[in-house]
């Protein structure tokens, strides 16, 4: 008897996988949170040379356990200081003019204010990070995605004398995630690890497009 191999097979809605997303939901079971956008991209690891060149509008995290350090080498390398933007930049222009109780959220919120604002009008934001966590860095990373702008990493590697102790778990992981090429699994397009030498062979960074072929 010849077969029909146009006949389809319909599954109830109860045979449906536990996974998929057109599953009902039950009378009383919570509503899923939706999931979060997937922010990751092909990142590429850069080797250290003594001019960097991003694209305008870009974010560039600097990430150091010295802070000191860090903040010495985004001085010296960028030449325009009104796109770096750090807690305790925030913290200087809002000291004595907010209750102490309330300075930390206040400052984060003005920090967020100001770098989305730059993000959406396409203009370039560097944020001197606090920490070395994951959850840190994501924060940013996923405000920049949200206006399709790119995200690049620096990690300014301290001495170990200068490296506290509770840090340096979170350095040696983070340092291992950049070696292996693994920072695009964050959103990160580009990742340069800088130690010893190489931080002041590092003479500038620049915004700007590539200078057209000859």
């Amino acid at each position: 008897m010849p077969t029909d191999s146009s006949r389809s097979v319909k599954i109830s809605d109860d045979e449906r996988t536990g996974w998929s997303s057109d599953r009902p939901r039950r009378p009383g079971e919570p509503e899923r949170p939706a999931r979060p956008p997937d922010v990751s991209v092909r990142g590429r690891v850069l080797a250290p040379s003594d001019v960097l060149r991003y694209s305008p509008g870009s974010l560039l995290l600097v990430a150091s356990a010295d802070h000191a350090m860090r903040d010495r080498f985004t001085t010296r390398v960028l030449a325009d200081q009104g796109v770096i933007f750090s807690q305790a930049k925030v913290r200087g222009l809002l000291a004595g003019r907010v209750p102490a109780g309330d300075l930390e959220a206040k400052i984060q919120e003005l920090l967020d204010a100001a770098a989305r604002k730059r993000l959406a009008a396409g203009q370039t934001v560097v944020v001197a990070l606090e920490g070395l966590e994951a959850a840190e860095r994501e924060h940013y990373v996923r405000m920049a995605a949200a206006h399709r702008r790119p995200r690049h990493l620096i990690l300014v590697e301290a001495g170990r004398d200068a490296v506290a102790e509770e840090d340096r778990a979170a350095v040696a992981e983070l340092r291992t995630a950049l070696d292996a090429g693994e920072l695009g699994a964050e959103g990160f397009n580009t990742s340069l690890r800088l130690g010893g030498r190489t931080i002041t062979e590092l003479k500038r960074i620049v915004f700007a497009p590539a200078p057209a072929a000859a």
